[in-house]
């Protein structure tokens, strides 16, 4: 995607792309020809949100593109917008002519609208087949650098949760994590099968074992010891059947992205590395798969964990929570300065918030308010959910310490999120992520699809606690 964006310095011929807004002035005219004023008449444009003119010279070449930004309280007019020219455009280059609302983020977006999952199309070239050649020459005054490290970053995410579970299991979120580790001078210590009972890891293993591909946790290391240590946390479910809790067969579709909290970390991993963000970061990756085999663990069993709690399997399709819970313990016991785990965990969370809009929990009201705040500035938007302590009796086990799936069809978000806070101690800052990781339709500068949710509004809180 970031092949789409050329230096300031560029020297190729670029057609502008002027932003227009409703007015009485008609400012978006100034400089046009007679000829091309009456076809924006007869056309009846407008300059309403993301919509597009295209105007030719006197010899029919592209010489200016309209683009509308939309009134003001227009609740289509974000920053994102100019996504929508990724689609719009024929091929060519392209200069903005003035500024949009936000350039950093119209450029972003402008990228991450380019992106396309076509790995398997065309005899397996992964190049964009839209047919369409559009770049972009970007302005002087934005941070070249900065845009392409987030671009890279998410796109990466989208491309670990569009590939079919065939080709992404543990072995291949494994290499990714060491493909990351090579290029940033990161180090990768990774524990599989049963070695993971020997280290202390029982309930990735329990999820994972009966599956022919082996459950591992993935362990990167970036960053100077004595920086302040962050460590991230991402659901590694390279597909889920439900165990013996099987799913319906609708309900599997979609389980390719049931690895979206890996891929998010991962995404948001190489983002701040690449920015050399003054921390000592930690990427904890517990990967398994979530198969059917007479091996695999049952409702009603009670499995140790590594925080020694004894958990009870209510549900064996409420997996994820099991693997983040041993690797959160992992994480904490280390007393980081922050962890954030991020997982694709609840049906109930896309109930409550729809798809495009994550759930987080935390138990710190500091840390919530600037997660919600940067999230928002970023377009990037996630809401927070209450850790309702009073809950947490619906997850109490009758047998074990906890049941992983509890008593109650209520507020199954919050009880996931309560049974993780378990595994976390309460003076550790920490942050839950319950996202879909997936675009049900395309929207400005997001393409149906794999997404990589909350880690450009994550970047940017992370970015002002750690650089100032």
């Amino acid at each position: 995607m970031i092949d789409c964006l050329l230096p300031a310095a560029s020297s190729e011929t670029a057609v502008p792309i002027r932003f227009v807004e409703p007015g009485e002035d008609d400012a978006h005219l100034d400089g046009l020809s007679a000829a091309q004023r009456a076809f924006l008449e007869t056309t009846g444009y407008k300059p309403k949100a993301g919509r597009t003119a295209l105007l030719p010279d006197a010899d029919g070449r592209l010489a200016l593109v309209l683009f509308g930004l939309g009134a003001k309280d227009d609740a289509d007019r974000t920053p994102l917008l100019p996504g929508k020219l990724a689609d719009a455009l024929p091929a060519g280059t392209y200069r903005f002519d003035n500024a949009p609302d936000d350039p950093t983020l119209a450029i972003q977006s402008f990228a991450l609208g380019r992106y396309r999952f076509t790995a398997y199309r065309g005899g397996g070239d992964s190049k964009d087949q839209s047919g369409s050649d559009v770049r972009l020459i970007l302005p002087a005054d934005v941070d070249e650098a900065e845009i392409r490290r987030v671009v890279t970053g998410v796109s990466l995410a989208r491309d670990l949760i569009n590939t079919p579970a065939n080709d992404m299991g543990p072995d291949e979120l494994e290499a990714t994590a060491r493909r990351l580790a090579e290029t940033h001078a990161a180090s990768v210590s990774v524990t599989t099968g049963d070695a993971l009972l020997e280290a202390g890891f029982p309930m990735i293993h329990a999820v994972g074992r009966a599956s022919p591909r082996a459950p591992r946790l993935i362990d990167l290391s970036w960053g100077d010891p004595a920086a302040p240590k962050l460590t991230l946390v991402g659901k590694g479910v390279c597909f889920d059947t439900g165990g013996l809790d099987i799913k319906p067969a609708a309900g599997m579709l979609m389980m390719k992205k049931d690895m979206g909290g890996a891929a998010c970390v991962l995404g948001l991993a190489a983002i701040l590395m690449d920015a050399k963000l003054p921390v000592r970061l930690r990427v904890l990756v517990p990967a398994v798969e979530n198969a059917v085999a007479g091996n695999a663990f049952r409702p009603g069993d009670v499995l140790e964990s590594r925080k020694g709690l004894a958990v009870e399997i209510g549900n064996t399709d409420a997996e994820g929570r099991l693997v983040l819970g041993d690797a959160l313990a992992l994480a904490d016991e280390e007393s980081p300065d922050l962890i954030i785990d991020m997982s694709t965990l609840t049906g109930a969370a896309r109930v409550a918030l729809g798809p495009d809009l994550p759930a987080f929990f935390s138990r710190d009201d500091t840390l919530a308010a600037a997660i919600a705040d940067q999230a928002m500035a970023a377009h990037d938007p996630a809401w927070r959910l209450p850790l309702w302590q009073p809950y947490m009796k619906m997850i109490d086990g009758k047998v074990g310490d906890l049941n992983n799936a509890g008593n109650s069809p209520f507020a199954g978000a919050i009880t996931a999120a309560l049974f993780l806070s378990r595994f976390v101690e309460p003076a550790t800052p920490w942050a839950h992520f319950d996202a879909y990781c997936w675009n049900p339709s395309n929207r400005p500068g997001r393409p149906e699809g794999g997404e990589a949710q909350a880690i450009r509004g994550l970047y940017a809180m992370l970015k002002a606690r750690y650089a100032g």
